[in-house]
């Protein structure tokens, strides 16, 4: 039980490092157009990174899942509201579905 509270104690610390480091390190502000579009992109690239491939898996066919995918993302594009992409893309999979089994 002491190694649960170990692991939990260093991942806490890691953590807040990441998150403390940068604030306590960078004082002024940054100029660099590389580095200022690298930080705003990356919590996009972070999210995209952990919820595409739980899209791939979602359904029980993987055509299903690719269908609802590329649903969402020509909705998207064409600025819909984040409800309206879900529910089509998620009927999409779900219509998919029905015509596969």
């Amino acid at each position: 039980m002491s190694r649960l509270y170990m692991y939990i104690i260093l991942m806490a610390v890691v953590t807040y490092l990441i998150r403390a480091l940068p604030l306590t390190l960078i004082r002024k502000e940054i100029k660099s157009r590389f580095i200022k579009s690298f930080l705003y992109y990356v919590p996009y690239a972070t999210l995209a990174a952990m919820t595409f491939p739980a899209i791939i898996n979602a359904t029980d066919y993987v055509i299903s899942s690719v269908i609802g995918f590329v649903v969402a993302l020509v909705l998207a594009f064409n600025k819909r509201s984040l409800l309206t992409v879900a529910g089509f893309s998620c009927a999409a999979a779900f219509i998919v579905e029905l015509f596969l089994h």
